[in-house]
Order: structure tokens, then C-alpha cells, then sequence
């Protein structure tokens, strides 16, 4: 095989996977059988077992350290905030620890089968949101870090966040053992059955709320499932109204909140609202003109998250022809994925991080949000999103064994859907092959990252005082 479809197959730059997905309809693809023996060979260079290892590299640098560095930039009145939510519990840790967890992958055995991957796919990453047609559908729902990147990274994230969740939800080690197992066994068993899908059939797969039950066996885990949808179905822009906003001499103005919720500087407001027509421009056609069809009333600094504290993050309400109808916007401040200094180095490949994060969230769910954007305001770029827009999670806290392993399960299903959707789907099917070696290996991992995990944690928890 020729240097450069070699090149193509395993990734190693945005060229060459738009290359493999975009190149000329008369170029031939490699064979699904040849893709699935290069994953086969893998296998000699990485062993399935070495997926197990984790020892913190000699020079890694410490966990403050590496906060201090993550927090530049930032607004330095909410650093504290994102410190204390991350001190408040290992998995309240995890969740603010995408940079690290990158920089620690990226020490350990990995295929070089570069996808486009979350870069941030824990469990509580995953949940329900309104598709185009109203319907509720369950799905990979952060994006901020989604970059082509090493499959495993998602995988070791995923599982390790779910042995962290079930230790805070009480669980035994076996019972997090099985709730891993079960999550990296769904991954693999799905990874191959879409590998040998067409291109086509593989970027339609979806789960929607009922369909949802099906994958789910317990009493207890339909009953979360249940209420996450009912939940969701609730959270929309009207409902969200009395929350949010307060009557002020027949204005409607969003509702402040001290440190976390903030109004902008005039100076500042104008320039949201002029970032706000800018990103009208990146809709497709027929959502640029509905969303153009609304004007804004009021925009606040809204604190969003655990990882994203700090960041810029607005909330921006707007009006269409009358006052009930309405529409809340979120801009969110996108940067350089914290995947993307090991992928590739100091060298960029976006030129709008905004457009990374939308690009990149289309190519992983399956149907995504339709007002979906981006914008530069000042110096800052950011996406664009609906707020509210029937998005939900399954709650972890309290969470049993059963419903545990039932939801991790699924949360493999879908993160394999989303590799299989952009590239190497074949190729990983190939590497994990048909036994339990990628569930074993990555079971060992997790146990041992979940220890390091709670370790960091201590760390920051002593710091935090």
C-alpha cells in the first residue's frame, strides 16, 4: 500500500482525514477487509494488554501546575469557583480534568487510529436533547474538546469516569468492575456491528427517548431513564422564562446572580449583539432567516459547568413578533482543544475555534442542535447553541449498581456511533476483535486511573482548604 493511503488510513492531520472522506468519488476505497487486517496487525505493535498499563510518567507535571496553566486566560474571579467545584468530589474533579486526562493518555500504548473523538466523553457528558423534529434523542452532548485524536482516549475517559461515578454512587469494586465491563463490551460489540455497515446506514443510527428503554433492564434504570426524558421535555425557552428573567417596567430582563450570574459592560453588550448577527450568518439558509426573525432583549454572563467555569459564557434572550415568543441563546467561549497539543503539537489546524466545536459535534451525534453557529467578539471566538432546548442527563448521584452498569453500557453504545460516523471504524473493529481482551485491559486501566483520579482530587481539595 502506497506511503500516502497509509497516511489516510491511520490520520495524523486534518488534511488527511478530509482527503478520506471528501476525496473524488472516482478514487477507490480500501477495502473493508484490508482496513480490518491493519487493525489485526496493531495488535503486534500494541498489544491489546498494554491497554492496562497506568503509571504516572516520571516528568508529569503536577496537578496544580497543570490547573494554573488551564485557568490562564480566564476570568480570575471565577477561578476560584471552578476550583472549589472540582474539590467538591473525585468526580466533581474528573470533570474539570479533560487536560489533564489528555496529557496523561498520551503517555500510554495507543493503535495511532486517529478518529474524530469528544476528548471529554465521561459519563456525565452524555444525555437527552431535542433533534429537529422534537423528537428527544440520547447522544454524546460536549463538545468543547472534540478533535481527531486516539480512540483509546475516549474510552480510557468514559471508562474510567464511570469506576469514579460508582465509587460516589457507593458501588462496590466488582460492582464498578462490571459496570466498566459492560460499558467497554457495548463499545466494541457496536463498533463492529456498524463497522461493517455501509457509510450511509452507520451516520443515521440514533436512540430516541423509547427507544432508549430497550437497552436499559432494570426497574431502576428505566425508572432514571423515565424521569431524564420527562425532565428534558421540560426544559424549554418558554418554560425557562420564569428562571431566568424578571419583569422590569414591562421589560423583560434576565436575572442576575452574583458571582455567577453577571451582566456585561454596555460596551461589552454591544459588541455581544453584533457577534450575535455575525453568527446568524454562519446558519444554514433556512435557520438563519427564522433566527433572524428574532431580535435580542437582554444577555448576561452565565457560570456554565465544571470544566468551562471561567471561560467566557453568555446567555442571550431573545423575542420574536411577540413577547411569548421566545428564544434563549448560549455563547460559549471556545479554545484550543486540550487534545490538540498531542496530536499535532504547537501548530494550529482551526482557524475559528467556534467552528471546530460545531463542525466536529455534527460529525459525532447524529442529529445535533439546528441553530448551531458560531461568532468572534473581540478577541474571543465561541459557538453558539440553543439554552434550554430539552436537554437532559440521567442523574449518578445515588445511582445503583444495576442502573449504573445499564447506563455505561449505553454510553459505550453511543460513543462508538460517534467513532464509527467519522473514520478508522473497520480498523478498530479489527484491533478489538471478537473476544473480551479490549473489556479486561481496559477494566484493569480503570480501577487504576480511578485511583490516580482520586488522588488529584486530594490534592486540589487540600489546596482548595
Amino acid at each position: 500500500m502506497p506511503s500516502s493511503e497509509r497516511h489516510v488510513v491511520l490520520g495524523g492531520s486534518t488534511s488527511a482525514v478530509d482527503a478520506a472522506a471528501f476525496g473524488a468519488l472516482s478514487r477507490a476505497a480500501i477495502p473493508r477487509a484490508e482496513r480490518t487486517e491493519i487493525g489485526k496487525l496493531l495488535r503486534e505493535r500494541t498489544p491489546r494488554a498494554s491497554l492496562a498499563e497506568w503509571t504516572p510518567s516520571p516528568d508529569r507535571v503536577d496537578v496544580l501546575a497543570q490547573l494554573r496553566t488551564a485557568h490562564e486566560g480566564r476570568v480570575p474571579e471565577l477561578v476560584r469557583v471552578r476550583l472549589e467545584r472540582m474539590a467538591a468530589s473525585p468526580y466533581g474533579y474528573l470533570r474539570g480534568a479533560a487536560g489533564i486526562n489528555a496529557a496523561d493518555f498520551a503517555t500510554l500504548p495507543a493503535t495511532g487510529i486517529q478518529p474524530v473523538i469528544c476528548g471529554d466523553a465521561h459519563v456525565g457528558n452524555f444525555g437527552f436533547y431535542a433533534s429537529p423534529e422534537r423528537d428527544l434523542v440520547f447522544d454524546l452532548n460536549d463538545f468543547d474538546e472534540a478533535h481527531p485524536g486516539a480512540w483509546e482516549w475516549d474510552l480510557r475517559r468514559l471508562a474510567s469516569s464511570t469506576w469514579v461515578a460508582g465509587r460516589q454512587a457507593g458501588a462496590s469494586e466488582q460492582d464498578c468492575e462490571h459496570a466498566v465491563y459492560r460499558c467497554v463490551r457495548a463499545y466494541r460489540r457496536n463498533l463492529r456491528r456498524l463497522a461493517e455497515e455501509p457509510l450511509l446506514a452507520r451516520s443515521y443510527e440514533r436512540i430516541d427517548a423509547d427507544a432508549m428503554q430497550g437497552y436499559v433492564s432494570g426497574r431502576s434504570s428505566r425508572a432514571a431513564v423515565q424521569q431524564a426524558a420527562e425532565r428534558a421535555r421540560r426544559r424549554t425557552s418558554d418554560r425557562a422564562l420564569p428562571r431566568f428573567t424578571t419583569d422590569q417596567g414591562g421589560a423583560r430582563r434576565i436575572v442576575t446572580e452574583p458571582p455567577l450570574i453577571t451582566r456585561p459592560a454596555p460596551a461589552e453588550y454591544d459588541q455581544l449583539v453584533v457577534g450575535l448577527d455575525e453568527y446568524v450568518t454562519t446558519l444554514p439558509a433556512h435557520w438563519g432567516r427564522v433566527v433572524g426573525g428574532y431580535h435580542v432583549v437582554d444577555i448576561a454572563h452565565k457560570v456554565v459547568g465544571v470544566g468551562s467555569v471561567g471561560l467566557r459564557a453568555y446567555l442571550a434572550l431573545c423575542e420574536g413578533s411577540t413577547s411569548e415568543d421566545v428564544l434563549f441563546l448560549q455563547l460559549k467561549q471556545a479554545r484550543r482543544s486540550v487534545v490538540a497539543p498531542y496530536v499535532h503539537g504547537d501548530s494550529a489546524w482551526h482557524a475559528h475555534q467556534g467552528q471546530r466545536v460545531v463542525e466536529y459535534q455534527q460529525a459525532l451525534q447524529t442529529v445535533s442542535d439546528p441553530l448551531l453557529g458560531w461568532t468572534t467578539v473581540g478577541e474571543r471566538q465561541y459557538y453558539v447553541r440553543q439554552f434550554r432546548d430539552m436537554k437532559g442527563a440521567i442523574v449518578l448521584d445515588g445511582i445503583d449498581a444495576a442502573a449504573l452498569a445499564d447506563y455505561a453500557a449505553v454510553c459505550g453504545l453511543m460513543l462508538a456511533k460517534g467513532h464509527a460516523r467519522t473514520s478508522g471504524a473497520s480498523m478498530i473493529a479489527g484491533y478489538c476483535g471478537r473476544g473480551d481482551n479490549l473489556e479486561r485491559a481496559l477494566c484493569t486501566f480503570a480501577r487504576r486511573y480511578a485511583d490516580q483520579t482520586e488522588a488529584d482530587h486530594e490534592i486540589v481539595h487540600r489546596a482548595v482548604g
